[in-house]
């Protein structure tokens, strides 16, 4: 009895935005999909500065991909670690085995880069994954908490100044990068110290928190049209947001950053800010993973570590392997003046159905047109009511654009159980003013007063053992 043909084998690399939407569109192609990823979730990355800022809690933005792949009966799920590629034998190197494969996708997407400057990395996290999100989150609400606790030295007579320049530093956030995450994450910390906080504490003034947003650039948003980017400039001053253009970080310290201002005739000034919590948004590189797939293939790179890929999305010289999403440089323009596609969503979802469609048509004998990108416009929130939006020649801004942000989101999140919780977690915070997932999470050190207080120049201890206590 003549046995079946073994099904193609297509492996998949990234749960993510491209890699799930190719393999639910190979849903009912005749192949075995394999998704391996080293998380058992989807992370929704456009929602991950509302986490950091206690609109939203984890799981509002993340699924199970086993849950969502559940009735997919040819796809199966592996979770493990990525190493390597065995390009001339076809297989996919993991942490502990190997799987095969005949088409391989990989959607591995990027990861945080400092230009260089790693060791900032302790001192101003970024925001990629859930655990930098609450980081983040902890970061901010025990800023909040210090400044309370330190609040209670102002209430002597011989306070020293320093105690309130301490307090002010904690009250003090700088984000770094101008671009969509550093807006929606600097007017989220905005709105939760001047409005969801301003009457939680007893003895400090939330009200008095002041956000600084650093770009190199000229404006923020700066790929949006000059005229958004002036919007989205005053709400965020509106918000209370100082916004300092032009400006690159030199360095960063437990207590401070030091920016350097760009001055029309050339010269450099510097500032420094008194801070006690910097949060990075300034730049991506790609995943690691691109590196050690351009030694298995030969395929070229760019600066960024992004796997240039063919019409196609494929590697040239290997057609069965496609790079997709974050980790492809796919080139719109000329090879004079290349224009790669933005690392957005969208990208990623299109290419990844684009993908599973040549895998089909390959499998039926067929050809594909190259790949072509459909683009339905960007847009970035800046605060509650406001946003900005591009879509094509329309330019959308203020409470307009906020709906339409508000609804794309709701659509791109995969489960519509999340859809229905974010919601109305937005409903419930609108109408409130409200951040409900405002959790102190992780190992975290609880605020001594006294050492906070060392550091500023006075050992409240040892003055207060010195001197006896003041009755009323």
């Amino acid at each position: 009895m003549a046995t079946a043909p073994a099904r193609h084998r297509v492996v998949i690399i990234g749960g993510g935005f491209g890699g799930l939407n190719a393999c639910r569109k190979l849903k009912r192609a005749n192949v075995s999909v394999t998704l391996i990823d080293r998380r058992n979730f989807h992370l929704f990355q456009p929602l991950l500065y509302q986490v950091a800022t206690g609109g939203l809690s984890p799981a509002n933005i993340a699924t199970p991909i086993r849950g969502i792949l559940k009735r997919q009966r040819n796809a199966e799920v592996l979770l493990g670690e990525v190493v390597g590629i065995d390009a001339e034998n076809r297989r996919v190197l993991l942490t502990d085995g190997e799987v095969g494969y005949d088409t391989l996708i990989v959607a591995a997407g990027t990861t945080t880069s400092y230009f260089g400057n790693d060791h900032w990395e302790a001192v101003a996290p970024g925001l990629k994954c859930l655990e930098e999100a609450t980081e983040i989150r902890r970061r901010v609400l025990l800023a909040f908490e210090t400044a309370e606790r330190l609040s209670d030295e102002l209430a002597r007579k011989d306070a020293p100044e320093s105690v309130r320049e301490e307090i002010a530093r904690w009250l003090t956030f700088v984000v770094v990068g101008g671009g969509p995450t550093g807006v929606e994450l600097a007017g989220a910390i905005a709105e939760l110290g001047r409005g969801t906080l301003r009457n939680d504490f007893r003895r400090i003034d939330t009200t008095q928190t002041r956000v600084y947003l650093v770009e190199g650039s000229d404006r923020v948003l700066s790929v949006y049209p000059p005229k958004l980017c002036e919007k989205a400039h005053k709400a965020l001053e509106r918000l209370g947001v100082t916004i300092r253009t032009g400006c690159l970080v030199t360095d960063i310290q437990p207590t401070q950053v030091t920016i350097a201002h760009r001055q029309p005739d050339g010269t450099k000034t510097e500032e420094v800010i008194a801070t006690h919590n910097t949060f990075w948004a300034a730049g991506v590189r790609a995943s690691p993973l691109g590196k050690v797939i351009a030694e298995a293939t030969g395929a070229q790179t760019d600066r960024m570590g992004r796997i240039v890929v063919g019409p196609d999305c494929s590697i040239p010289g290997h057609p069965e392997i496609f790079v997709i999403g974050d980790l492809a440089n796919y080139n719109t323009g000329t090879p004079e003046q290349p224009k790669p596609l933005p690392g957005l969503a969208p990208v990623a979802i299109q290419q990844g159905r684009y993908v599973a469609k040549v895998i089909q048509r390959r499998l039926e004998r067929r050809t594909t047109p190259p790949f072509q990108y459909f683009d339905k416009g960007t847009m970035a929130t800046i605060g509650r009511g406001q946003a900005v939006a591009q879509m094509g020649r329309l330019h959308l801004s203020g409470v307009i654009a906020w709906l339409a942000w508000l609804f794309v989101h709701l659509m791109y999140l995969v489960s519509f159980y999340n859809r229905l919780l974010v919601l109305f977690q937005w409903g419930w915070s609108y109408i409130t003013r409200n951040r409900s997932a405002r959790l102190i999470t992780g190992e975290h050190i609880l605020p001594n007063t006294d050492e906070v207080a060392h550091d500023a120049g006075r050992n409240v201890a040892a003055d207060a053992a010195a001197k006896p206590a003041e009755t009323s």
